[in-house]
């Protein structure tokens, strides 16, 4: 079987141009929550904030433009029960990975969640695995370890919890992944879809937050709980930050993204996504004066090789035999 140049669709080409933006968007993430991070906020208080603001702004935005797009068929609402529990779990784990391993090791972690990514993808759409898409994974991967400093193995003195933590909010990234394609497949309104995924991960937090888990772990103390809700007071500048952070990054990164799903397979909108921490690592150099290493700068490369093989693999496609 010959593999046969194909020109790419105008729909293909738009999902790569909205997962490039929503990537973009993401980035500067990190950037908004140091800022809340060095006023001592609580990690999963940052996080509960994050998801009940996106729902309460698509809520309002919603029930004045589109209040159709708030009405679910009642056999969809189990299906975004789970996609709620799963996005607050993810929020909620990547935060305190990132409180229990630092930004470096953290953001490797959770961008192991490619690899998860292409074998749910796999085992539920049966998107194949080839050798470019392989190699993508790879490359993606290990130019999240050289642009995170993750390769100095004197970051990865964690303890046993904090490595699982971290890995788990790699596979909750790609459960995330794999709801917002399932979604698509349903035929849900991205923007529908998200209200009530992050609707119910506002409601769900309240587990965690009402948990002891500093009594768990003197490693978890200080992650924050329900009397420490309204942590912020009068601080007009954190609430504006918080409001930030959800309207740009949050709202418009999570909501490309799931558009994006909508005209590219899971894996490699997953994979495309893993150029955050190239983006991050620019933003940093422009707005924080960090400048960027030669480790960054090769593991960036790495990370847009993976991406340009994704596109040959776009380009370069098996022939598919002609019924007659």
């Amino acid at each position: 079987m010959t593999r046969t140049p194909l020109t790419s669709s105008p729909a293909q080409a738009r999902g790569y141009l909205i997962v490039l933006i929503a990537t973009v968007l993401w980035s500067t993430t990190p950037i908004l929550i140091r800022s809340l991070i060095e006023s001592q906020m609580p990690p999963l208080l940052i996080a509960f904030w994050r998801d009940a603001l996106i729902a309460t702004i698509l809520i309002a935005l919603l029930s004045a433009t589109r209040p159709d797009l708030l009405r679910m068929p009642r056999d969809h609402l189990p299906f975004f029960v789970l996609y709620g529990l799963v996005l607050m779990a993810f929020n909620g784990v990547y935060t305190i990975s990132v409180a229990l391993n630092g930004a470096s090791v953290s953001t490797v972690l959770v961008y192991s969640s490619p690899a998860f990514t292409a074998l749910i993808s796999r085992w539920l759409w049966r998107e194949s695995l080839g050798v470019f898409k392989v190699a993508a994974i790879v490359l993606s991967l290990a130019g999240c370890v050289f642009v995170s400093g993750a390769h100095d193995p004197a970051t990865w003195h964690l303890n046993l919890l904090g490595i699982a933590i971290g890995l788990g909010a790699g596979v909750l990234f790609a459960a995330y992944i794999a709801f917002g394609k399932a979604s698509s497949l349903r035929g849900v309104n991205p923007w529908s879809a998200m209200t009530y995924s992050f609707a119910f991960a506002s409601l769900f937090f309240s587990l965690p937050l009402l948990m002891p888990l500093a009594d768990w772990t003197p490693a978890l103390r200080g992650v924050g709980s329900a009397r420490d809700l309204w942590w912020l007071g009068r601080d007009v500048a954190g609430w504006g930050m918080l409001l930030l952070l959800a309207w740009g990054p949050s709202l418009g990164g999570f909501g490309l993204y799931t558009v994006s799903l909508g005209y590219l397979p899971a894996s490699v909108a997953s994979l495309i996504a893993s150029l955050e921490p190239a983006l991050t690592a620019g933003l940093a150099f422009l707005f924080l004066g960090e400048r960027l290493t030669l480790e960054q700068l090769v593991g960036s490369a790495m990370i847009l090789a993976g991406i340009m093989l994704l596109r040959a693999d776009a380009l370069y496609r098996p022939r598919q035999p002609v019924a007659i």
